[in-house]
């Protein structure tokens, strides 16, 4: 089963800020050229008028053609399915390649077949993927299907806002109503294979419950967040990335299990804790992300 922090070729891609920029506004897009987000998804969809989206779909792929962000990963949201813009905006981005399409309210598997589909008829390279939003209680129930419907879908999006609105659910410090779609969507990503995002913070003014709700999907085991300000960047890298003291206990953990095994020792213990494979593994995906995240940074 794949790594959920890696692409097909096992270069391990951060995802601990993934920024939405508006496709109608030049200027948000430029500044995005500066910003230290992880990845920038292009959005065609809510944050453009439907008079600005052809304009918008232009813009965004050319962006992508001119390879204008550079080693960022960036992906486009195109509109849903149902929209009479989908097409339109699934031949344009298979045209300009991006390394992701992210295509809202992706509710069963043939939802993920019909993306790949488009994808495959617009001649999309192999390194544009899928990112399937899951923002509904049919979709909460089926992602173990979607996640495993197509090798090409690699993310799933978390979309709060819209499941919330679907649950008849209050915004509420904690997400208590979410955490069941949270963490059915977390199994399966998991049991896929598949990285998955945390949803949104809508309030761009309070910094501690943005961070809070930050440490939540961090410990919840998403693999980032997605964010809808620059000023939320900071916060989210800062706390998805492992600490130092965690790289540091990783490699010692490591370090000591292996001494251990080369000394047949049959119970391998570490600041007092019985460590096993499992632990190791942890410990290397650990020193893999803060691995990644330096090479990204220099």
């Amino acid at each position: 089963m794949a790594d959920p922090t890696a692409l097909h070729n096992d270069v391990i891609l951060p995802r601990r800020s993934v920024l939405y920029m508006p496709g109608a506004n030049e200027r948000a897009l430029e500044k995005a050229k500066g910003l230290d987000a992880d990845a920038l998804i292009l959005d065609l969809e809510d944050a453009v008028a439907p008079d600005a989206k052809a304009e918008a779909r232009a813009r965004v792929c050319g962006l992508v053609l001119q390879n204008a962000y550079g080693t960022k990963e960036v992906a486009i949201r195109v509109n849903g399915l149902a929209t009479e813009w989908h097409a339109a905006d699934i031949a344009a981005v298979a045209a300009a390649g991006p390394a992701a399409v992210v295509v809202p309210k992706v509710d069963s598997v043939e939802d993920v077949r019909r993306i790949e589909a488009g994808l495959e008829a617009g001649g999309a390279p192999a390194a544009t993927k899928i990112w399937a939003m899951v923002e509904t209680p049919v979709a909460m129930l089926h992602a173990e299907e979607i996640a495993a419907a197509s090798e090409r879908l690699t993310v799933l999006v978390m979309g709060t806002n819209d499941l919330a609105k679907e649950l008849h659910a209050e915004h509420v410090p904690g997400r208590q109503p979410l955490l069941t779609g949270l963490g059915l969507c977390l199994l399966a990503a998991r049991a896929t294979g598949k990285v998955i995002l945390d949803g949104v913070y809508n309030d761009i003014k309070d910094d501690a419950g943005f961070e809070a709700e930050c440490l939540q999907g961090r410990q919840m085991g998403f693999d980032g967040k997605t964010l809808i300000h620059p000023s939320q960047i900071e916060p989210a890298n800062r706390v998805w990335a492992p600490t130092a003291e965690a790289v540091e206990d990783s490699a010692a953990l490591i370090a000591t299990f292996e001494e251990g095994l080369a000394a047949g020792k049959g119970v391998v213990t570490h600041n007092g804790r019985m460590i096993e494979n499992l632990h190791v593994d942890n410990a290397r995906r650990i020193l893999a992300v803060a691995d990644a995240i330096a090479a990204r940074q220099s």
